[in-house]
């Protein structure tokens, strides 16, 4: 590890540093200048270590090593809008070796697995190491904002269909819930003006405000400048919205809209009782738009992966307000004792000396675009989450520990 380790560091450094969330198109560059350069970083990266590249358009790319039956590491370079609420740059890819972390967005979620897993690559290459499958390390620019580059690979390349995706949690995913990302239009006021909140369907809101000069500073922790109310919260991944603090909901009532926030955020039609093994049903108000037209509320609704999402959409048609879906994912739920779930677990526990057993998440990762995928790590129980985050961060003992992960797993998948 020693020999890759500061490689890794100064990569990962390098790569957060750009700022690869959604931005406009451009011609050549559907996600945005920032997306198609951390790609081209990447792939530029990757071509310097002696593997073969290939750029699909800027939606996609693709490291290649070895021949055989495909198989697939996805990862992600594309992030969440930064957010505020940070107290280290969140593309300034600050190294701390105090305290042995790099600092800023996508250290974890996902440009800094995507690194370690290359150079696990690299690794295992130098070592001599023939793997008798055609390992394809695919890089996709819009994961955390539609699928686009999943999508175009589909019908520019073969996208192979059994792999894992280094963007979710260890010890290894075997479901997922499935995903509604849903616009709710709630009724036009002239009795205030401004209301907006929220950085993107899968965050958390953490600031939500609104001009109106008359109203009473009702809601606990609100606070007021000029004419101007507003509320701070705490951002956390759209899958686990108990983890954060919705700004959305206590500057809904101070506005006189307890009604439509009981609608959004106390489940009067009873979803959030609907469950499996894979965990309860999540909903997440997490984007909020006053317009001329009325007021937009963007949710985000994980749904146990068991269960249909014509279940779901039955509930919703009866919620009392105009609604469209923006994106769908179907859920994702593998066998157990499969091959290659026993494989990554205990690769895991191999590595960690634990005994620890497959899990399910809210999440939704590039794992659910294959036949047979599962997600694998980088984050564990038991230690601080800051996907979604401010102040995210990669410490240097995750990046060791999943660089043997990582490096093993792909040799006994592949050998």
């Amino acid at each position: 590890m020693d020999s890759y380790f500061s490689e890794i560091v100064k990569n990962i450094s390098q790569i957060v540093a750009i700022d690869s969330s959604q931005a406009e198109a451009k011609e050549g560059k559907p996600f945005g200048e920032g997306a198609a350069k951390a790609l081209g970083c990447f792939l530029n990266l990757a071509g310097s270590l002696g593997f073969e590249t290939k750029n699909y358009d800027n939606y996609v790319g693709e490291v290649v090593f070895g021949s055989g039956e495909d198989f697939a590491v996805l990862a992600h370079l594309d992030v969440v809008p930064a957010g505020s609420g940070w107290t280290h740059s969140p593309f300034g890819g600050e190294v701390d070796e105090k305290n042995g972390r790099i600092w800023g967005r996508g250290t974890m979620d996902d440009k800094g697995p995507a690194i370690i897993t290359l150079f696990a690559l690299k690794a295992l290459k130098d070592r001599g190491f023939t793997p008798k499958k055609r390992i394809k390390l695919i890089v996709g620019c819009n994961e955390e904002s539609g699928w686009g580059c999943i999508e175009h690979y589909n019908k520019v390349a073969k996208m192979p269909e059994v792999g894992i995706s280094p963007d979710a949690d260890f010890p290894v995913i075997y479901a997922e819930k499935g995903i509604l990302h849903i616009k709710v239009k709630l009724p036009a006021s002239d009795k205030f003006s401004g209301l907006k909140g929220g950085d993107a369907a899968n965050m958390v809101c953490a600031y939500c405000e609104a001009v109106c000069p008359a109203c009473a500073d009702t809601a606990k922790g609100i606070k007021r400048d000029g004419d101007k109310i507003y509320f701070v919260g705490k951002s956390a991944h759209g899958s686990t919205p108990e983890k954060g603090i919705n700004a959305i909901e206590p500057v809904m009532i101070s506005l006189g809209l307890k009604k439509e926030a009981d609608a959004l955020f106390t489940d009067k039609l009873g979803l959030k009782c609907l469950k499996d093994e894979t965990g309860p049903l999540t909903l997440s108000p997490n984007v909020i738009e006053q317009t001329s037209g009325g007021i937009f509320v963007t949710c985000d609704i994980r749904y146990p992966a068991t269960m249909k999402r014509e279940q779901i959409i039955g509930i919703l048609d009866n919620c009392g307000y105009e609604y469209s879906v923006l994106h769908e994912q179907a859920p994702l739920f593998n066998d157990k004792n499969g091959e290659l779930i026993t494989t990554l677990l205990g690769v895991y526990n191999e590595v960690t000396g634990k005994r620890a057993k497959p899990i399910a998440i809210g999440g939704g990762t590039y794992a659910r675009a294959l036949k047979n995928g599962a997600a694998f790590g980088p984050e564990e129980d038991g230690e601080p989450s800051t996907i979604h985050q401010p102040d995210e961060y990669i410490t240097f003992e995750k990046i060791e520990r999943c660089f043997e992960i990582y490096k093993l797993a792909i040799e006994r998948l592949t050998k």
